[in-house]
């Protein structure tokens, strides 16, 4: 699993998703700084219908409606991620594992196979 690398302030300690050389608060320099892997979710929804082609390209399959959501990590930073496993078991506030991948982080409920 990937961990998600963000960002630390050196100053202010405010952290961010994704990294980012400067805090968006004081303006001062940040650090690289390795994220929790384990979050709650935050808010969600369902992406029911293709997006515009270009650039999307439908797959082979054709299309399935997928979830999205914020998860909500210990530090803080609420962090966009595609939620994987049955849609009708999404909750808020449920526990979800998340990691990178080479797009948009992938987050999967705990407890979900």
């Amino acid at each position: 699993m990937a961990a998600l690398v963000g960002s630390r302030c050196t100053e202010c300690a405010v952290t961010v998703y994704p990294a980012d050389d400067a805090c968006p608060r004081c303006g001062r320099g940040a650090a690289p700084y390795a994220l929790s892997t384990v979050g709650h979710l935050w808010t969600w929804t369902v992406q029911r219908f293709a997006p515009k082609s270009p650039p999307y390209v439908p797959p082979a399959e054709g299309f399935r409606p997928f979830a999205v959501g914020y998860v909500e990590l210990p530090e803080g930073v609420r962090v966009a991620a595609v939620l994987d496993g049955d849609l009708d078991a999404i909750r808020i506030g449920a526990p979800y594992r998340i990691e990178a991948t080479g797009g948009v982080p992938r987050a999967t409920a705990i407890g979900e196979a």
